[in-house]
């Protein structure tokens, strides 16, 4: 069983930063990507970014200047959200690629509003 686990979401101003974090259990080296994507009421789950275990980074858009991704160790990987605006209000899940498989996080609110 592989757990994924995300922290760090909550209620922000617009203009403010949020930090997300998200650890998984899986070994290390079946890890292909991990990354993280967003689903607002209504609409879609959908990329935010993600990052391969050589560090590639790929962005949503929407989020490009605004959101960095980074990993440590190749087992957590984390979301610094900076310059938020309302429509990033969302259910952030983190996701793990492995080999074999993949897995999501229970997911995590990020509510920005005033």
């Amino acid at each position: 069983q592989v757990n994924v686990v995300e922290s760090g979401g909550g209620l922000v101003q617009p203009g403010g930063s949020l930090g997300l974090s998200c650890a998984t259990s899986a070994n290390i080296l079946s890890i292909l990507v991990m990354g993280w994507y967003r689903q607002a009421p209504g609409k879609q789950r959908d990329l935010v970014a993600t990052i391969t275990t050589t560090g590639e980074t790929n962005y949503a858009d929407s989020v490009k200047g605004r959101f960095t991704i980074s990993r440590d160790n190749a087992k957590n990987v984390y979301l610094q959200m900076n310059s938020l605006k309302p429509e990033d209000t969302a259910v952030y899940y983190c996701n793990v690629r492995t080999r074999k498989s993949t897995y999501w996080g229970q997911g995590t609110q990020v509510t920005v509003s005033s």
